[in-house]
């Protein structure tokens, strides 16, 4: 039997998502007669006409509560409805990761989420509510921000979204649906020279730029404040300088830091904070998989805590 692709759409009520998968489903790549199962979570703005997908080979069916939710229920669906592919618009109050760690019925595989957020009302959510945002975030492959004005700084938006997901995708549209485009990010440092010093509070912002842009800092020496620290992972005479930063909420703390070879880092004590002086090189690592930033030290000091050790993306 084939994967039966799911397709998860989150959001908060009224953010855009059931305009997004109604326009999913009349888009004539997609619309090609395969038995759809439509799951709606939540009861959106915007209604779902059953009779007329039902002639487009889509069938719904509604879950009331998040103890509804779970393995028996979808594997009920599969049994009566044996769809080829499967929507699920999830409820912006539930928390995404209860999907994600679900059983899912034999063959059903997760293979797309898509986060709607409302540009007008993203501060008061991320303000009150930044754990349940940022779960939706985390799992994001494509980040739509609607109801942008032409003028919207993305900053705010790139910046939180990068910091729990940098694989992410993010799609900027206006009321109107137009799609903006991106803007170049507005560093708080000056790249511009041979020499970048990172203040303590921009370690975050410079962390994001280097692992997205490392082309930009390539053969450019750079002078910050971090920490130390190794694992069985880091091979001998490489350790990782990095902060420790509050991706999501003050539950949720994690090391952020760049690679970086030194001749005595075998000699160096984890968690230790350091003054470091290094030329960013753009390289093949296995810990990377791939090309990333790698710091190869030209000095090392010890150094105080700052008084702000956690680093924010801000």
């Amino acid at each position: 039997m084939l994967e039966v692709p799911i397709f998860l759409f989150t959001g908060f009520l009224d953010s855009g998502k059931s305009t997004f998968i109604r326009d999913t489903l009349s888009d004539d790549e997609f619309a090609n007669g395969q038995k759809t199962l439509l799951v709606l979570c939540e009861e959106g703005t915007e209604e779902f006409d059953g009779d007329a997908l039902e002639k487009k080979n889509v069938f719904i069916e509604r879950i009331d509560s998040e103890d509804e939710l779970c393995t028996e229920l979808l594997q009920k669906f599969q049994s009566e409805y044996k769809p080829r592919r499967v929507i699920i618009e999830y409820n912006g109050m539930w928390q995404v990761s209860k999907l994600m760690d679900m059983k899912l019925p034999k063959h059903w595989e997760i293979a797309q989420v898509l986060c709607t957020l409302d540009a007008q009302v993203f501060d008061m959510y991320i303000s009150n509510m930044r754990s349940l945002v940022m779960d939706k975030v985390t799992y994001a492959d494509l980040v739509i921000v609607n109801r942008c004005a032409e003028n919207t700084d993305q900053t705010m938006f790139r910046r939180n979204i990068k910091a729990v997901n940098r694989g992410a995708q993010i799609v900027y549209e206006t009321v109107d649906g137009h799609v903006l485009s991106p803007q170049e990010e507005q560093l708080p440092f000056d790249i511009s020279g041979s020499e970048i010093t990172i203040e303590d509070d921009d370690f975050g912002i410079w962390y994001l730029d280097v692992m997205d842009h490392p082309e930009k800092y390539d053969g450019k020496k750079v002078h910050f404040k971090g920490i130390v620290y190794r694992n069985k992972r880091i091979p001998s005479g490489y350790f990782v300088a990095g902060r420790f930063a509050m991706t999501c909420c003050a539950d949720d703390i994690t090391f952020i830091g760049i690679l970086s070879e030194y001749a005595f880092a075998d000699e160096l004590a984890v968690r230790d904070w350091i003054d470091v002086t290094a030329t960013v090189h753009v390289r093949y690592h296995s810990l990377y998989e791939g090309q990333g930033p790698v710091l190869v030290v030209d000095e090392i000091t010890p150094s105080e805590k700052p008084e702000e050790d956690l680093v924010y993306f801000s």
